[in-house]
Protein backbone atom coordinates (compact mmCIF):
# COMPACT_ATOMS: atom_id res chain seq x y z
CA UNK A 1 0.00 0.00 0.00
CA UNK A 2 1.41 3.40 -0.94
CA UNK A 3 1.74 6.37 1.36
CA UNK A 4 -1.02 8.30 -0.40
CA UNK A 5 -3.37 5.29 -0.29
CA UNK A 6 -3.00 5.05 3.48
CA UNK A 7 -4.03 8.67 3.95
CA UNK A 8 -6.16 9.58 0.92
CA UNK A 9 -9.40 10.14 2.85
CA UNK A 10 -8.02 11.90 5.90
CA UNK A 11 -9.25 15.31 7.04
CA UNK A 12 -6.75 18.15 7.10
CA UNK A 13 -4.36 18.08 10.07
CA UNK A 14 -2.66 20.85 12.03
CA UNK A 15 0.93 22.04 12.37
CA UNK A 16 2.48 23.16 15.65
CA UNK A 17 5.98 24.56 16.14
CA UNK A 18 7.72 24.69 19.51
CA UNK A 19 10.70 27.03 19.37
CA UNK A 20 13.05 29.05 21.51
CA UNK A 21 16.68 29.10 22.60
CA UNK A 22 18.63 26.20 24.03
CA UNK A 23 17.64 25.33 27.61
CA UNK A 24 14.09 26.67 27.19
CA UNK A 25 12.37 23.28 27.46
CA UNK A 26 11.46 22.68 23.81
CA UNK A 27 12.05 18.94 23.95
CA UNK A 28 10.37 18.71 27.36
CA UNK A 29 7.28 20.39 25.90
CA UNK A 30 7.36 18.10 22.87
CA UNK A 31 7.59 15.03 25.12
CA UNK A 32 4.77 16.33 27.34
CA UNK A 33 2.48 16.57 24.34
CA UNK A 34 3.55 13.17 23.01
CA UNK A 35 2.80 11.58 26.38
CA UNK A 36 -0.66 13.14 26.40
CA UNK A 37 -1.46 11.76 22.94
CA UNK A 38 -0.14 8.32 23.82
CA UNK A 39 -2.29 8.25 26.97
CA UNK A 40 -5.26 8.94 24.71
CA UNK A 41 -4.13 6.03 22.49
CA UNK A 42 -3.42 8.33 19.56
CA UNK A 43 -0.72 6.84 17.31
CA UNK A 44 2.44 8.99 17.39
CA UNK A 45 5.77 8.55 15.63
CA UNK A 46 8.86 10.57 16.54
CA UNK A 47 11.77 11.58 14.32
CA UNK A 48 15.08 13.30 14.97
CA UNK A 49 18.07 14.15 12.79
CA UNK A 50 20.99 11.72 12.80
CA UNK A 51 23.37 14.67 13.04
CA UNK A 52 22.25 15.16 16.65
CA UNK A 53 24.40 12.50 18.30
CA UNK A 54 23.80 13.54 21.91
CA UNK A 55 21.22 10.78 22.48
CA UNK A 56 21.11 7.71 20.26
CA UNK A 57 17.58 6.69 19.16
CA UNK A 58 16.02 8.90 21.83
CA UNK A 59 14.45 12.28 22.17
CA UNK A 60 15.52 13.24 25.68
CA UNK A 61 14.96 16.37 27.73
CA UNK A 62 17.38 17.78 30.26
CA UNK A 63 14.85 16.77 32.93
CA UNK A 64 15.51 13.15 32.01
CA UNK A 65 12.24 12.45 30.21
CA UNK A 66 12.65 10.56 26.97
CA UNK A 67 10.94 8.61 24.24
CA UNK A 68 12.17 6.48 21.37
CA UNK A 69 12.82 8.29 18.12
CA UNK A 70 13.73 7.28 14.61
CA UNK A 71 16.93 8.89 13.43
CA UNK A 72 16.88 10.11 9.84
CA UNK A 73 19.25 12.00 7.56
CA UNK A 74 16.62 13.51 5.29
CA UNK A 75 13.05 14.63 5.97
CA UNK A 76 12.00 12.59 2.93
CA UNK A 77 12.75 9.43 4.93
CA UNK A 78 9.67 10.17 7.04
CA UNK A 79 7.48 8.90 4.21
CA UNK A 80 9.15 5.47 4.40
CA UNK A 81 7.87 4.99 7.95
CA UNK A 82 4.31 6.06 7.20
CA UNK A 83 3.46 3.60 4.43
CA UNK A 84 2.80 0.60 6.68
CA UNK A 85 1.15 2.05 9.77
CA UNK A 86 -1.26 4.86 10.40
CA UNK A 87 -0.02 7.65 12.67
CA UNK A 88 -2.21 10.57 13.63
CA UNK A 89 0.71 12.63 14.92
CA UNK A 90 4.24 13.01 13.56
CA UNK A 91 6.65 14.63 16.02
CA UNK A 92 9.98 16.02 14.82
CA UNK A 93 12.67 17.19 17.25
CA UNK A 94 15.65 19.44 16.43
CA UNK A 95 14.07 20.39 13.11
CA UNK A 96 16.57 23.20 12.51
CA UNK A 97 19.13 20.57 11.50
CA UNK A 98 17.08 19.30 8.56
CA UNK A 99 17.31 20.59 4.99
CA UNK A 100 14.64 22.87 3.56
CA UNK A 101 12.80 19.71 2.42
CA UNK A 102 11.34 19.60 5.93
CA UNK A 103 8.90 22.37 5.01
CA UNK A 104 7.41 20.48 2.06
CA UNK A 105 7.27 17.24 4.04
CA UNK A 106 5.40 18.93 6.89
CA UNK A 107 3.00 20.58 4.42
CA UNK A 108 2.29 17.31 2.63
CA UNK A 109 1.71 15.42 5.88
CA UNK A 110 -0.63 18.18 6.99
CA UNK A 111 -2.54 18.06 3.70
CA UNK A 112 -3.00 14.32 4.21
CA UNK A 113 -4.61 14.87 7.60
CA UNK A 114 -1.60 14.08 9.75
CA UNK A 115 -0.98 16.37 12.69
CA UNK A 116 2.64 17.52 12.83
CA UNK A 117 4.46 18.95 15.81
CA UNK A 118 7.97 20.26 15.31
CA UNK A 119 10.48 21.57 17.82
CA UNK A 120 13.68 23.44 17.18
CA UNK A 121 15.85 26.48 17.66
CA UNK A 122 14.39 29.50 15.92
CA UNK A 123 17.70 31.38 15.93
CA UNK A 124 21.34 30.36 15.86
CA UNK A 125 24.15 31.57 18.13
CA UNK A 126 24.35 34.79 16.10
CA UNK A 127 20.63 35.46 16.71
CA UNK A 128 19.91 34.84 13.03
CA UNK A 129 17.05 32.65 11.76
CA UNK A 130 18.07 28.99 11.98
CA UNK A 131 17.44 26.53 9.17
CA UNK A 132 13.86 26.12 8.02
CA UNK A 133 12.28 26.99 11.36
CA UNK A 134 11.16 30.46 10.10
CA UNK A 135 9.33 28.83 7.16
CA UNK A 136 7.74 26.30 9.51
CA UNK A 137 6.63 29.12 11.80
CA UNK A 138 5.00 30.79 8.79
CA UNK A 139 2.82 27.74 8.05
CA UNK A 140 2.12 26.74 11.66
CA UNK A 141 -1.41 26.67 13.03
CA UNK A 142 -0.02 26.99 16.54
CA UNK A 143 3.29 28.37 17.84
CA UNK A 144 4.76 27.80 21.27
CA UNK A 145 7.65 30.24 21.81
CA UNK A 146 9.60 29.40 24.95
CA UNK A 147 12.16 31.39 26.94
CA UNK A 148 15.11 30.26 29.02
CA UNK A 149 16.86 32.16 31.83
CA UNK A 150 19.93 34.26 31.04
CA UNK A 151 23.07 32.78 32.59
CA UNK A 152 24.44 36.30 33.16
CA UNK A 153 21.59 38.30 34.70
CA UNK A 154 18.71 35.91 35.37
CA UNK A 155 16.29 37.70 33.05
CA UNK A 156 14.29 35.96 30.33
CA UNK A 157 16.58 34.63 27.62
CA UNK A 158 15.48 34.47 24.01
CA UNK A 159 18.93 33.72 22.59
CA UNK A 160 21.59 31.02 22.59
CA UNK A 161 25.22 32.05 23.16
CA UNK A 162 28.03 29.80 21.94
CA UNK A 163 30.71 29.78 24.65
CA UNK A 164 33.29 27.59 22.89
CA UNK A 165 34.99 27.63 19.51
CA UNK A 166 35.40 30.77 17.52
CA UNK A 167 34.15 28.89 14.47
CA UNK A 168 31.54 30.65 12.39
CA UNK A 169 29.94 27.35 11.40
CA UNK A 170 26.25 27.55 12.19
CA UNK A 171 26.00 23.93 13.31
CA UNK A 172 28.12 22.82 16.24
CA UNK A 173 26.44 19.99 18.13
CA UNK A 174 26.78 20.58 21.85
CA UNK A 175 25.06 21.15 25.14
CA UNK A 176 25.96 22.97 28.37
CA UNK A 177 29.66 22.68 27.57
CA UNK A 178 29.19 24.73 24.40
CA UNK A 179 26.14 26.97 24.84
CA UNK A 180 24.33 29.20 27.35
CA UNK A 181 20.97 30.91 27.25
CA UNK A 182 21.27 34.69 27.10
CA UNK A 183 19.02 37.72 27.04
CA UNK A 184 19.40 40.26 24.23
CA UNK A 185 21.63 42.46 26.39
CA UNK A 186 24.11 39.69 27.20
CA UNK A 187 24.60 38.07 23.82
CA UNK A 188 27.72 39.67 22.36
CA UNK A 189 27.71 37.45 19.27
CA UNK A 190 24.32 38.75 18.12
CA UNK A 191 24.44 40.80 14.95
Amino acid sequence: MSFSQVFHQSPRGWIEVICGPMFSGKTEELLRKIKRWKLAKIPVIIFKPKIDTRQQHLVKSRNGHSDEAIEINSPLEIYDYLTKDRFDVVAIDEAQFFSSEIVEVVKSLNDLGINVIVSGLDTDFRAEPFGSIPQLLAIADKICKLDAVCNVCGQLAQRTQRIVSKSNETVLIGDIEAYEPRCKLHQPSAG
